[in-house]
């Protein structure tokens, strides 16, 4: 719902097949003649009213289903026009023949076509205008632009079946209009007040929305029964909420809970399958160890016989990170005093690279004094590799603040940096970060479900990263 935008082409297809399918059928069993005592005449207006329905039906999926289709595949608007029109031709001319011929519109034209195809009209175009405004990169995600058209699905086939009212009843119109909206309600106050507080061990408030929603609708029969003096409308309300009550009611109850099991067994299986899919994209993002720790020692001997102290310095912690990579990042969850040293080692590497640049401003603060329990690894760090990534400019003004510390057995970190959204093209090669932060995001929604606080704040000339995370221990 929200990664992505829903199939309406098929939903549409659903939608108005339904509406149709209810039209079809209302004309079917409500106008049926009586094969004896019925004129011709009868059963001409009769057929009328199947055939018109029948023939806009496929109108519509021709142009839906078929044309628009092609026309978004081929580019080529002159041969689907001329379709169209033809089609809209063929429809209009056997609407108006029998719609007029079995009276059910007094002129020839018939004016409830021109407002189903001035209906379909504004619906295409209510759908594009949608489309541009309530979509990435306007919005975040998909999900308030699949809400809203569908909402607008379901206005456009209301407006479309009280347009058609001319050929038809009002039994579509009631069904989709009333109905199925009432039982929507009823299923969504039935899930949330009165299935959920059951759930949540509220059974006095469970009951309470039970039987007041009951006693309001019986009520309601009661006051049109006397409104309009008519004992029949109060039976019928007793045996509709007594259908409610013993039958509705308990039958959604079950189908809730069958639906909640479902729904566990999905979410277990998906964050299995998630967290599976993490930490294959974190080892895949590694790069491969084992040749560059052989190769660093080589490195190291060789900077100790030349007397290059800040390289072998440096040599020996990229050896110390290599060692990380290798053995303890493959754990679950690690002693936090790990992560800070593989932090250290990482900014004390930065620092002997970008140390001497004289536009920059580097502010560490790590206070690891109560920083007593484990974490899982490499989820402080990409956060780190970011800002040097993003926040250093060879030309401009750049700054970095770092402060880590613990407090009531969490850990806290707070950084920012510089933004120089327009680098240099000399630039732009800089290393790619460990992990992408998207991959942390998903790490910590796995890994400490409500146990973290992840905020990321942007404007032209900061980046801002505050990330707490509740310690374990072991």
């Amino acid at each position: 719902m929200k990664s992505k935008s829903l199939d309406f082409r098929q939903i549409e297809w659903w939608v108005v097949t339904m509406a149709f399918l209810s039209i079809f059928l209302f004309n079917l069993f409500g106008f049926r003649p009586d094969s004896y005592i019925s004129s011709s005449f009868q059963i001409f207006q009769f057929v009328a009213r199947l055939i018109i329905p029948v023939v806009l039906y496929l109108s519509f999926h021709l142009v839906h289903m078929v044309l628009i289709p092609k026309y978004q595949l081929t580019k080529k608007p002159v041969p689907i026009v001329i379709y169209t029109v033809l089609i809209t031709g063929a429809s209009l001319f056997t609407s108006a023949i029998f719609g007029y011929q079995a009276e059910l519109i007094s002129s020839p034209f018939p004016t409830f076509y021109l407002g189903v195809v001035g209906i379909y009209a504004s619906y295409l175009i209510s759908s594009f205008v949608l489309e541009q405004a309530l979509t990435p990169p306007k919005l975040k995600d998909f999900q308030v632009y699949n809400l809203v058209r569908l909402g607008f699905i379901y206005l456009f086939t209301i407006l479309f079946l009280i347009q058609i009212l001319p050929v038809s009843n009002n039994g579509p119109l009631i069904t989709l209009g009333i109905i199925v909206p009432g039982l929507f309600f009823l299923g969504i106050y039935q899930y949330y007040l009165v299935y959920q507080n059951q759930l949540n061990g509220k059974t006095k408030s469970s009951r309470w929305f039970k039987w007041g929603l009951l006693g309001l609708i019986l009520f309601g029969f009661f006051a049109a029964s006397i409104d309009n003096n008519q004992e029949m409308v109060a039976v019928v309300g007793v045996g509709f909420v007594a259908f409610l009550a013993l039958i509705l009611q308990p039958l959604t109850s079950l189908i809730f809970k069958k639906y909640d099991s479902f729904v566990g067994k999905i979410s277990v299986l998906t964050n299995q399958v998630d967290q599976g899919n993490a930490s294959f994209d974190f080892l895949r993002s590694q790069i491969n160890p084992h040749f560059l720790f052989n190769a660093l020692n080589t490195l190291y001997a060789s900077a100790l016989i030349e007397n290059a102290d800040k390289t072998s310095d440096g040599i020996q912690k990229l050896g110390d990170m290599m060692r990380f990579m290798l053995h303890e990042n493959q754990l679950p969850s690690i002693p936090l005093s790990r992560e800070i040293d593989y932090l250290r080692n990482y900014l004390d590497l930065q620092m002997l690279r970008f140390g001497s640049q004289a536009n920059l401003e580097v502010d560490i603060q790590i206070n690891e004094s109560q920083c007593i329990g484990e974490i899982a690894p490499m989820l402080i760090i990409p956060f780190v590799e970011n800002a040097f990534k993003h926040g250093i400019s060879a030309k401009e003004k750049s700054w970095i603040r770092l402060n880590l510390r613990c407090m009531a057995g969490s850990v806290h970190l707070d950084l920012v940096n510089s933004v120089h959204p327009e680098k240099p093209t000399s630039e732009k090669s800089r290393e790619e970060s460990g992990i992408g932060l998207e991959n942390v995001k998903k790490r910590l929604e796995l890994l400490y479900p409500n146990q973290h606080q992840l905020n990321i704040i942007a404007n032209d000339s900061d980046f801002f990263v505050h990330l707490s995370v509740q310690l374990t221990h072991s």
